[in-house]
């Protein structure tokens, strides 16, 4: 085992890989917990149509991928909550609106463009031969930007996660953080989703909450559940995907939903034995 593990990572990409895709796997369960408890988890999966969009027009016009689509999908996100705040679209709706909306856009530049079909699949289901040091640097800052928010805000967070009427009141201004999770999202999607693409990142953001959600109750267990959970899947996934030689992100995901049905099992055995204690 150590001597094919030895193997692998004496490829430079395999190592990127493993050092991106943990941070983001990371940043993504961090953010996920508020998301989903929020209900607002498909945004991560809004998010990554309109950055394949960027990403594929950015292609087309042979500009920089990253430099556009971050912008863009960061206008998006707080596009998104500010009509959830407005109350004129719901955000499922106002998520399916622009998500579809981008999609489309990129569809029909790369239909045509010549010479993007490798660029488009790519897109959409992830490539980690693309992750270059750049990548390893943005996702150091990024991860590091993420602990630092919730460590000094957690409290903060919590309000605003079960109660932002509650938290409004109490003096934490809800606004403003719900603009910081939103770009911190943003920018945890486009980093992934050259990984894990377009059609898959959302994944890391919905499985680790979800399994953690079976076993844990209080809100500090599940985020340090959930992130454990997000980095170990990612982890696996990816020594899975070398050994196999099938894509990293649709077996990443397949690990979390793993997990998921074994938490699952174990969340529903502990609430047997307790009704029957």
């Amino acid at each position: 085992m150590l001597e094919l593990l030895r193997e692998m990572f004496s490829y430079g990409f395999l190592v990127r890989a493993l050092a991106v895709g943990t941070l983001i796997a990371l940043c993504a369960a961090l953010l996920g917990v508020t998301l989903v408890l929020k209900r607002y988890s498909m945004i991560g999966d809004g998010l990554s149509h309109v950055g394949f969009g960027a990403l594929t027009v950015a292609a087309a016009m042979n500009l920089a991928p990253l430099q556009v689509a971050l912008p863009v999908v960061v206008l998006a996100a707080f596009l998104l909550l500010r009509l959830n705040e407005t109350g004129k679209i719901k955000s499922d709706a106002g998520i399916a609106l622009i998500s579809t909306t981008a999609l489309a856009i990129g569809v029909v530049v790369a239909s045509q463009t010549t010479g993007l079909n490798s660029d488009l699949n790519s897109y959409m289901f992830g490539s980690i031969l693309v992750l270059d040091g750049d990548d390893v640097v943005v996702s150091i800052v990024l991860s590091l930007a993420v602990l630092v928010f919730f460590v000094l805000f957690y409290h903060r967070i919590f309000a605003v996660t079960f109660d932002e009427d509650f938290a409004r009141a109490t003096g934490t201004r809800a606004g403003a953080m719900n603009l910081l999770i939103a770009l911190l999202t943003a920018v945890t999607v486009v980093l992934g989703m050259r990984m894990m693409g377009t059609l898959l990142i959302s994944g890391i953001v919905l499985f680790p909450t979800l399994s953690a959600r079976r076993v844990c109750r209080r809100f500090s267990s599940l985020v340090v559940t959930a992130a454990i959970i997000s980095v170990v899947c990612f982890v696996v996934g990816l020594i899975l995907s070398y050994l196999v030689s099938t894509p990293v992100g649709a077996t990443v995901i397949l690990v979390n939903l793993a997990v998921l049905a074994v938490f699952s099992a174990v969340g529903a055995l502990r609430a047997r034995l307790q009704r029957e204690a």
